[in-house]
């Protein structure tokens, strides 16, 4: 008998449905169809589709750069007007092409989330991915267009360039994940995110480097993070350009911390947003 007690003992529990590899099957499986659904209801119904996602990013630079060679005689740094606001612009547009999706993903998907078999999770990751790699795509086409028309060639450094890139597409995710839960939970929340975001754009070197602005601002606008990234990625396209005050570990403190926080929150109120 007691050789019977051992051998039941040592059984395995039976294995909850939806966990393991099966689990994460279904994920992958629920998590691609999303991707699918997305790509479908917002490229696939416009003339043009993805061609929209870099033209009007790359219209902006053009504004952008027509707008002030009229006013001075050079940018900030080096020749190019494109290729300066360019080297902003890219950034700043991956992290808000990023953040804003992932902000609104229950409110876009509160009816496909009433299915048990598709979660919350499942639906953030399909948004993030999905705009991470149009994101991506957007800027390596409107950067190799932009290099393409200097008149002289430049000495790429590819690392900080990509490190730039992957930390605004990780601080897309923590900000647009917080927001998410915010959003839902606090009705005022999305109008007050977008009148605090609004002089985003003029305030995260895009137009002003970091070192051009006056001290006392300077000792304020560290702790924006988009300032570093952008300083950083301009370290890839300007040799002879170093970014003092680029601090990685900021940047992925500041993007662990925000995704915790919305993780947190959505894991917590995620049926009561749904339900409001």
């Amino acid at each position: 008998m007691e050789n019977n007690h051992m051998r039941s003992a040592r059984v395995p529990p039976p294995a909850k449905p939806g966990s393991g590899v099966a689990g994460n099957f279904r994920m992958g499986r629920t998590v691609s169809a999303l991707i699918l659904r997305e790509m479908a209801s917002r490229y696939g119904r416009s003339p043009g589709g993805y061609v929209w996602a870099v033209l009007e990013p790359l219209g902006m630079i053009i504004f952008m750069s027509i707008g002030f060679s009229l006013l001075v005689r050079s940018p900030a740094m080096g020749t190019s007007f494109l290729l300066f606001f360019g080297t902003g612009f890219v950034p700043f547009n991956l992290y808000m092409s990023i953040s804003n999706p992932v902000s609104r993903t229950l409110t876009y998907s509160s009816a496909l989330l009433s299915y048990p078999v598709i979660t919350w999770v499942d639906a953030i990751l399909a948004r993030f991915i999905l705009n991470t790699l149009t994101g991506f795509m957007v800027s390596f086409l409107m950067l190799a267009l932009i290099i393409a028309t200097l008149d002289t060639p430049i000495l790429l450094d590819v690392a900080p360039a990509m490190t730039s890139i992957s930390l605004a597409a990780l601080l897309g995710l923590g900000v647009g994940a917080l927001n998410c839960a915010l959003i839902g939970k606090v009705a005022v929340w999305e109008k007050f995110w977008t009148i605090f975001t609004r002089p985003l754009f003029l305030i995260s070197g895009i137009i002003i480097r970091y070192e051009d602005m006056p001290d006392g601002l300077q000792n304020i606008l560290w702790y924006n993070p988009l300032i570093h990234i952008i300083g950083h990625m301009r370290e890839g396209f300007y040799p002879t350009y170093e970014a003092d005050y680029f601090s990685a570990s900021y940047v992925i403190f500041i993007s662990l911390i925000t995704l915790f926080l919305g993780t947190v929150l959505l894991g917590r109120y995620h049926r009561e947003i749904l339900t409001n």
